[in-house]
């Protein structure tokens, strides 16, 4: 496909028409297939997204590279409306510009090539906002780099709904899916004070994890505190601190962030962690603030899921986003 205009990107695997005369559209009859022939509309998307299938850097066996595909596939049973809030995505226009192209063995390559495609939306779509369906957690550390090889003079946050620190050593784990927090920090993309991760819980981080991220001042607190004060207060703060002195603020959700009975589809999902209200709330809220540039969508696994229960809720986590992000272009 030689006129694809990516060139280290893979095409939507599903070529889905909009129906012009859909009166109701369900999402896959929303969101448009990228158009290489209409370069001159690609300003007017509102939103971006964009399939990152990679695993092979997870420290957990996953197959989340099968992830984007199965949100394609999944997202044909929702429709555009949302009932709670009385509105229609359909407003939007949202394109899918298919996957990053991944190297067979060379995780290296996969990075650069996840940054570069990046780099790519920044300088395409400018004013477009990026949702990237993840793959593994180690996706993000090269997206923000990519976002930030463009907008080099812009201090950027990260908001992380996640179970774990992702704190861990580089030169014990490399560039995996437990370390994307560090690595940005390490190499001076982010500040620890501008990291705010909520959800962290039980006996699922080693205790030198918190030490580190005390002395990097990194911001997090834990779902039992979490739940206590309520989920629209705690993202509500969060993001009130980080708009008070950033430029702008990545948004990453690790669908391990749930309670394992409600994300066994999260290969590190355990008990006690957040229940799906909770986390629709949280990314609503998340992406009604007028600083959230982009966001993504991690660690979820569909070979492991049941009854698509974890992809059908990471499907509702963009969709919620994205009503989010309606109310805040309403405002």
């Amino acid at each position: 496909m030689s006129s694809y205009p990516y060139p280290l990107l893979n095409p939507p695997p599903f070529s889905w028409t909009r129906g012009e005369n859909v009166s109701e559209p369900k999402v896959h009859q929303w969101i448009e297939p990228i158009d290489a022939h209409h370069q001159e509309e690609w300003g007017a998307y509102d939103a971006v997204i964009l399939g990152v299938p990679l695993s092979r850097s997870s420290i957990s066996a996953s197959s989340a590279s099968e992830n984007p595909e199965a949100f394609r596939r999944a997202w044909k049973s929702f429709t555009t409306y949302n009932l709670d809030e009385e509105l229609d995505l359909s407003e939007l226009r949202v394109v899918d510009l298919g996957d990053v192209r991944e190297h067979v063995t060379d995780i290296s390559i996969c990075h650069q090539n996840i940054r570069d495609a990046m780099k790519a939306i920044q300088s395409n779509h400018p004013n477009s906002l990026p949702i990237m369906i993840g793959g593994d957690h180690s996706i993000t550390a090269q997206l923000i780099k990519g976002y930030k090889d463009i907008h080099p003079k812009e201090r950027v946050g990260i908001l992380q709904l996640d179970t774990h620190f992702d704190l861990r050593d580089l030169t014990d784990n490399g560039p995996s899916n437990g370390t994307p927090i560090r690595n940005l920090l390490e190499n001076q993309v982010v500040r620890g004070e501008d990291v705010y991760n909520i959800g962290l819980h039980g006996f699922f981080n080693a205790r030198s994890l918190k030490t580190y991220a005390d002395e990097a001042g990194v911001n997090y607190m834990t779902m039992k505190e979490a739940r206590q004060k309520g989920m629209e207060q705690v993202i509500g703060e969060a993001l009130s601190k980080l708009e008070a002195k950033v430029d702008k603020i990545y948004f990453t959700v690790d669908m391990d962030v749930l309670d394992i009975s409600a994300g066994p589809g999260a290969p590190a999902a355990t008990p006690g962690g957040m229940y799906v209200h909770e986390l629709l709330e949280a990314v609503q809220i998340a992406g009604a603030s007028q600083k959230v540039c982009a966001m993504d969508i991690v660690c979820l696994d569909p070979t492991k899921d049941v009854a698509q229960a974890t992809v059908k809720t990471g499907v509702h986590v963009m969709l919620s986003f994205l009503t989010g992000f309606m109310q805040r272009k309403e405002q």
